[in-house]
This record gives structure tokens, sequence and C-alpha cells, in this order.
């Protein structure tokens, strides 16, 4: 299953959705998570990686936007989706939240399917349960970068406060599609000059220097 399926299933059952729905979807979901109690686990997850900004987390508002509506959420996660030496982090608990989201908006079988897809896009990163899912893998799977929707991340009070605990910066899809530089980003991360694009964003596909996709 393709995300290029995943999007057409989506836009076949409609529903109109815009990025309001889906936030309020995220902040339903999380206030009836018991995810906050129990033990933190603090111990069982592991160190924490070294900081790269080729690393990136999507928050599951984000990542739900994606497929549900398109437009700024799928414009940013196309870059990410577009080179292959990008890596999507993500713990387990931030793509149940993205799943519940997509179920109840949508479609089960659809967030099913959704759900392999990202699974096999994403690097998993373990997470205490009572940590916010985003930021508990940003700091444990050491992205330097967060997308999301909820102006709680994204406000600049919040910015300046996290800077003070994480080397992470937050932005709203439509503000990472812009500043987020693969060129740029390039020869720091992997080396030697930007080769563009090399892989489809729609089936993660490798695409040659000419454009064409490898069969």
């Amino acid at each position: 299953m393709t995300f290029a399926d995943l999007f057409e299933r989506a836009t076949a059952l409609g529903g109109d959705l815009d990025e309001a729905d889906v936030r309020r979807a995220v902040d339903d979901v999380r206030s009836a998570s018991d995810r906050g109690e129990g033990d933190s686990a603090g111990d069982a997850v592991g160190d924490p990686l070294d900081p790269s900004p080729a690393r990136v987390v999507v928050d599951a508002d984000a990542l739900a936007a994606d497929l549900l509506v398109g437009g700024a959420a799928r414009e940013a996660l196309d870059v990410l989706r577009s080179h292959a030496w990008t890596t999507l982090v993500a713990s387990d608990p931030l793509l149940d939240d993205a799943e519940s989201v997509i179920a109840s908006l949508s479609d089960p079988d659809l967030a099913a399917d959704w759900r392999a897809a990202a699974t096999g896009w994403r690097e998993p990163v373990a997470q205490p349960p009572v940590d916010h899912p985003a930021l508990a893998s940003a700091y444990r799977g050491g992205a330097m970068q967060i997308v999301s929707l909820d102006p709680s991340l994204t406000g600049p009070g919040a910015a300046a406060g996290l800077r003070d605990r994480l080397p992470v910066s937050v932005r709203e899809p439509r503000a990472f599609a812009t500043v987020f530089d693969p060129a740029k980003l390039y020869p720091d991360a992997v080396g030697g000059a930007y080769p563009g694009p090399d892989r489809d964003p729609r089936t993660m596909d490798p695409v040659r220097a000419d454009g064409d996709q490898h069969r």
C-alpha cells in the first residue's frame, strides 16, 4: 500500500476536513488516553541518540492532516518522503495517536493501512509513557526538528522554552516546508554535492538522476 493509494482512498471517503478538525481530534485522543498512568519506564528506553537536523519528528496532527487534509502538511511530508537520507522518527505512542485520529475522522481500515505504511517509513524510538509523544520522540531519537499543528508547541514562548531543554525547532507544516532546505543540509548530513530528490514521495521508490523511478 503506497502513500499515493492512501491519499486516493482518503479523498474518495471525503469528509471535508481541515487542520482545525484534526487538531481537535488529537486533543480528544490525548485527553482520553491513560498514557500518564503507571511507571515512566525512564530506564527502559535507552540513551538518546545524537541530534541531527536530518532527523525529523512529525506530530500526530500533522501526520493525520497529511492523509486527510493534504495542503501544507502533505507538502511538508513530501519533502521528507522525497529524500531517503532524511529520517522520520516516531515512537509507537505517536503513531497510536495518529492512527486513532484517522480512524475517528475517516475509516478504521484506512487508519490501519496508513499505520502499516507509516511503520515502514519511520524509525522507531522508545519513550516513557508519561511523555509527550512528539517531544519524547525528538529527544530519544535525536531529531532536531518537529512538525506540528499544536500551538502549545509552535508558539514563540513554547519555542524559547524548548530550546533551553532540547536542540529542537518546532514548526507548523507550512513553515517547515519553507525553511527545510535539502540542498543546504545534504553536504553536512551526507557529504558531497546535493543530487536532488532520490525517492518518489508517493511510492517511496528510488528515483534515478534522470527523474525516472527504478523498476
